[in-house]
């Protein structure tokens, strides 16, 4: 029987990052395309929003009317500006994800590649072993079965 792997529990931390990894990944994505449906439902309204603007003035509107416009569409630029930086820090978060679960699965791979050495280095000597035993056991069959003289007991 082969003795138990010592790094093991090594083994068993690097999956359970990779795991974390993989989870926190699939959070960042998800995360990042909330942030840019966000904006891009930003940028359509103040597209409509600019559309009727410009119909607007067409008819003739009031001073006031059209520094309400303007304040609406500066705030809507202001909004679009905050969510531009949200969705660039989102995609700046998911590239940093990738490069955390790359360094965990290279981690992983590592170990599970000393892991799989020592079970291949203990099925050898199990193997070498068995074959031992069985060498040994076919040496004993064979002194018994050698032909005696006439007469003359083992």
């Amino acid at each position: 029987m082969t003795k138990p792997f010592s790094l093991q529990p090594l083994v068993n931390l690097a999956q359970q990052r990779n795991e974390a990894a993989t989870k926190r990944l699939g959070q960042l994505n998800q995360q990042k395309q909330t942030a840019q449906g966000k904006l891009d439902v930003l940028v359509q309204y103040r597209k409509d929003y600019q559309d009727k603007f410009q119909e607007a003035v067409k008819s003739g509107m009031e001073p006031a009317e059209l520094r309400n416009f303007q304040e609406f569409i500066y705030r809507l630029d202001e909004a679009i500006t905050q969510q531009r930086q949200v969705a660039i820090n989102a995609e700046h978060a998911v590239t940093h994800g990738r490069e955390e679960l790359k360094a965990a699965q290279i981690k992983m791979k590592s170990f599970d590649a000393l892991a799989q050495r020592h079970v291949e280095v203990g099925k050898r000597f199990e193997a070498k072993m068995e074959q031992k035993a069985q060498d040994e056991h076919a040496g004993r069959q064979a002194t018994y079965q050698k032909p005696h003289p006439e007469g003359e007991l083992p």
